[in-house]
C-alpha cells in the first residue's frame, strides 16, 4: 500500500488549486478506473482530491433543445435520463454496452472521459511501456497486440481508449466544458483525447490541474436517427473490439446528415469525418456506406494480430447505417 493524501474539495476553485499546486496529485471521481490503475502500482498520487461531491450532478435542457451532463452525474442515471433515451438514443446505448450495473452506478461522466487508454503493457509495471516511462518502449508493437489500435498510432503507442461512453458523444458533436486555474473553457469532445504521436503519455489535452465540470449535447439534428453497436468477446462486461455510433438522417434515398465515430480503433473515439464526407448526397444504400467506409479505413496500418479490427469495424458500421436508413424510410424508431 502506497500512502497518500486524502482530501475532499468544497468547491471547483478549491479542488482546482489543490490539484494545481502539487504535480503527483489527482481528481477522484468515482474511482472506477484511478484506483484499479492505484492497486496495479501503474498510478502512485500522493494526494486525492475527491470531487464526487462538487454540484455538478444535474442534467438540464439547454435554452436551444440540447442536454447539459454535470460531470459527476453517474453513467446509469445518464443512460436512463428520458431525454436521453428519447433525443439521443445512441448515447444511452453506449453508456449500457459499458462495464456492468454495478460500475454504472459509480462512474462519474467526467471520470468516464478521462479513464486511461489500454494496453496488457501499461498495467504491467515489470514491462516497459512510453505511456508509463517516456523512451523505455512499446513491446506491444511486437508483442501482444491483438485487441489494440489499427488507427492513429505511432511507433511509441498502440493503446486504445476503452471509452464507449465517448465514442457516442464525439458522434453527437458534444463539448466539454472545464475549468482551471487560469479560467474556464469549452472544447469538442472530439478534440479531448490526443492520438500517442511523440508523447503518448499524455492521453488528453487537458493541463494538470484541469477540471471537467460539465458534457453538453448540441439539440439533436431534426429527423436523425442514432444507434451505437458494439463487438466484444463475450455478451457482457467486456472493452469493444470495434465500435461504432451513427447518427442518421435519410430523405427520398438520400442521405442528408451523417455523423459517424468508431470505438477501440485508436488512442481516442475515430472520428470518420472522411466517410461522412463521402456519404452526405449519396444513397443511403449498403453497397455506398461500404464505399464510404472503405475510404476511411483505408488509413489503417494493422499489425501482425489486429488486422481483423478493420473488416469488423466496417461490418459493424455498414450494419448500423443500414439498419438507421431502413428505419429512416418506414418511419420506425
Amino acid at each position: 500500500m502506497k500512502p497518500f493524501r486524502y482530501e475532499t474539495a468544497t468547491d471547483p476553485a478549491a479542488a482546482v488549486d489543490l490539484l494545481s499546486r502539487r504535480p503527483r496529485a489527482a481528481f477522484l471521481g468515482g474511482g472506477t478506473n484511478l484506483v484499479d490503475l492505484m492497486k496495479l502500482g501503474v498510478e502512485v498520487p500522493e494526494m486525492l482530491v475527491d470531487v464526487s461531491r462538487l454540484p455538478f450532478d444535474e442534467i438540464t435542457e439547454t435554452e436551444d433543445g440540447g442536454l447539459r451532463v454535470g460531470a459527476t452525474v453517474r453513467n446509469s442515471t445518464l443512460a436512463v435520463h428520458p431525454l436521453v433515451r428519447r433525443r439521443y438514443p445512441v448515447l444511452s446505448q453506449a453508456l449500457l454496452a459499458g462495464a456492468s450495473p454495478q460500475l454504472r452506478n459509480l462512474a462519474t461522466i467526467g471520470g468516464n472521459l478521462l479513464q486511461r487508454t489500454r494496453c496488457t503493457y501499461f498495467q504491467d509495471i515489470g514491462k516497459p511501456c512510453n505511456k508509463r516511462r517516456p523512451g523505455s518502449g512499446c513491446p506491444a508493437r511486437s508483442g501482444i497486440h491483438r485487441d489494440l489500435a489499427v488507427l492513429g498510432a505511432s511507433q511509441h503507442c498502440v493503446a486504445t481508449h476503452p471509452s464507449d461512453m465517448a465514442v457516442a458523444l464525439t458522434a453527437l458533436d458534444a463539448t466539454v466544458h472545464c475549468v482551471s486555474a487560469e479560467g474556464t473553457r469549452t472544447l469538442p469532445v472530439a478534440e479531448l483525447h490526443r492520438l500517442p504521436g511523440d508523447a503518448p503519455e499524455r492521453d488528453t489535452v487537458l493541463e494538470h490541474g484541469e477540471l471537467i465540470t460539465a458534457v453538453e449535447l448540441p439539440p439533436p439534428a431534426p429527423a436523425a436517427r442514432s444507434a451505437y453497436r458494439k463487438a466484444r468477446e463475450r455478451a457482457s462486461y467486456a472493452f469493444a473490439l470495434a465500435s461504432v455510433a451513427a447518427d442518421l438522417r435519410v430523405s427520398d434515398g438520400t442521405v442528408q446528415h451523417v455523423r459517424l465515430a468508431f470505438g477501440a480503433l485508436a488512442a481516442k473515439p475515430w472520428r470518420a469525418r472522411a466517410a461522412e464526407a463521402a456519404l452526405v448526397g449519396r444513397p443511403a444504400t449498403e453497397e455506398s456506406f461500404g464505399r464510404a467506409l472503405d475510404q476511411e479505413l483505408a488509413a489503417a496500418e494493422p499489425l501482425r494480430d489486429n488486422g481483423y479490427k478493420i473488416p469488423l469495424a466496417r461490418r459493424l458500421a455498414v450494419a448500423v447505417l443500414t439498419d438507421l436508413a431502413g428505419a429512416d424510410e418506414g418511419g420506425a424508431r
